[in-house]
C-alpha cells in the first residue's frame, strides 16, 4: 500500500467528515457538466459521493448490483438517464431543469 493519499481519498474523508458540503458539490458538479458537458468529471464525482455514502447501500437503493453501480460511475461508463436518476434518488435527489444564464456568454 503506498504511503500517499490519492485526490480521490481526500474528497472522500472531506465528505465524510462535512457531510453538509455533499448538496452544494452536486449543484456545482452538474453546473459543470451543464458548461463543459465532460460526463468523465460528473461520473468520477458521484463516485465519490456513492463511496462516502456506501457503494453496497446506495447499489441496493438502486436496484443495481454493486459492480454494476461501479461500472455505471467509472470513466468509462455511460449509464442510462433512468440510473442516474436513480443514484440521484438514493442520494436523496432528483434531477430537475434550470434555465441556463446565457446573457453570461
Amino acid at each position: 500500500m503506498s504511503p500517499y493519499r490519492t485526490l480521490d481519498n481526500l474528497e472522500e474523508d472531506y465528505f465524510r467528515r462535512h457531510p453538509q458540503e455533499i448538496e452544494p458539490y452536486l449543484q456545482e458538479i452538474f453546473e459543470a457538466f451543464a458548461e463543459d458537458g465532460d460526463s468523465g468529471a460528473l461520473l468520477a464525482s458521484l463516485r465519490t459521493i456513492a463511496r462516502v455514502k456506501g457503494i453496497s447501500t446506495l447499489a441496493d437503493e438502486v436496484g443495481m448490483s454493486r459492480q454494476g453501480l461501479q461500472k455505471a460511475l467509472s470513466a468509462k461508463g455511460n449509464p442510462r438517464l433512468d440510473n442516474i436518476n436513480s443514484i440521484m434518488q438514493a442520494l436523496g435527489y432528483y434531477l430537475a431543469p434550470q434555465k441556463r444564464n446565457v446573457a453570461a456568454r
